[in-house]
């Protein structure tokens, strides 16, 4: 029995469509963002992440739609989205007012951490064009309607930008759900972002507000938490004590609640040290827990995309083959090969995602 009705490909111009901001990345690479004297630029963002790794990893047509300053610097993020070869029909350029006090473009200084020093990001995204998209900016009915697009996917990080985003997020889940689009959503709950909205409170009223239109969620115990308001009796406040078996309950809690949900699915990450994580996942589907296998010990270059990547795998699978169990461990095998590699976007190939997947090694191939 398939567990989602999904479009056939030949009748949409798109397989998948993310909604997002795009931010200019400059890494450190080994070395601290305040003792630095070089950065390489990349560019990311959560849901735009999930759209590049369909594209670049899984050669699925994908779309962003998003906005930016036109500027320079607006037009190199422009750039790089075309590198990573994600459709930028749907982008939208804002006048640029040659200082930045009106409309700015989104920049992120990210270090990578190691050992013991845990990764820190360092966000500049205040007035960003993005961030001030408006319900009826986008034609969504164009996009949904007249171009046909099969999964639409994006997050609670958009949703957080502005009071406006929230209200574009819901537009376009509304429209892309009339049109028979699948609707995913990725909670990813940020602290800094929620913080001058209202925090919590405010994030739990915004999420529970989307959710009814989602039809897979996608979150970590935190998320679930903090932005469904699902908690485990006996887990400390960190949550860090929270087993699986506790998960599983915050995501029975969260299908009752919210019938509409017919996947859900989170990683499964115990920190050890900046470089060292376990890693696994586990998926929701028709009644059904599906998991995979955990990787003890997996051994980490760059942390930062590896749960959008694992989102991108998991659409994958449920997109071509429907199925829970492929779809959890296409996801988590994506999610620790990005992980491996510098910057936010994957590097994966879909040969090393097969062969992860299948249980290979780490041997040299020739």
């Amino acid at each position: 029995m398939a567990v989602l009705t999904i479009k056939s490909k030949g009748s949409c111009r798109f397989d998948a469509l993310s909604l997002g901001e795009v931010m200019l990345r400059l890494d450190p690479g080994i070395e601290r963002i305040h003792t630095t004297r070089h950065f390489r630029a990349w560019e990311g963002g959560g849901e735009y992440n999930v759209a590049r790794g369909l594209r670049k990893c899984f050669g699925m047509r994908t779309a962003i739609v998003t906005a930016f300053a036109d500027n320079a610097i607006g037009r190199l993020v422009g750039d790089l989205i075309l590198q990573g070869g994600v459709d930028d029909t749907f982008i939208k350029w804002a006048p640029f007012d040659g200082i930045g006090e009106t409309v700015r473009n989104g920049i992120n200084f990210t270090e990578r951490g190691f050992g013991v020093r845990g990764a820190l990001g360092v966000s500049d995204r205040g007035h960003t064009a993005v961030s001030q998209l408006k319900p009826g900016d986008i034609d969504w009915e164009f996009i949904f309607g007249e171009h046909g697009v099969r999964w639409f996917h994006t997050g609670g990080i958009f949703a957080a930008l502005s009071e406006t985003t929230t209200e574009v997020v819901q537009e376009a889940m509304e429209i892309a759900r009339k049109h028979g689009t699948i609707v995913s959503y990725d909670l990813n709950y940020r602290p800094s972002l929620w913080k001058r909205l209202g925090g919590k409170p405010k994030a739990r009223e915004v999420n529970r507000r989307l959710a009814p239109f989602v039809d897979v969620m996608l979150g970590n115990e935190e998320d679930f938490s903090a932005c469904l308001g699902f908690d485990v009796e006996g887990v400390d406040e960190n949550l860090s004590t929270l087993p699986i078996a506790g998960f599983k309950r915050m995501i029975e809690q969260a299908v009752s609640v919210f019938p509409n949900f017919k996947v859900a699915a989170t990683t499964l990450r115990a920190v050890k040290t900046a470089s060292y994580n376990d890693w696994g996942a586990i998926c929701w589907a028709e009644g059904k827990f599906h998991s995979a296998p955990t990787r003890e010990n997996l051994e980490i270059l760059d942390r930062v995309g590896g749960g959008d990547s694992f989102a991108s795998g998991l659409i994958y699978g449920l997109m071509i083959h429907n199925d829970a169990q492929t779809a959890v461990e296409y996801g988590a095998a994506h999610g620790a090969l990005a992980m491996t590699t510098p910057g936010d976007t994957t590097m994966a190939t879909f040969k090393e995602v097969e062969k992860l997947a299948a249980g290979g090694s780490a041997r040299v191939d020739r």
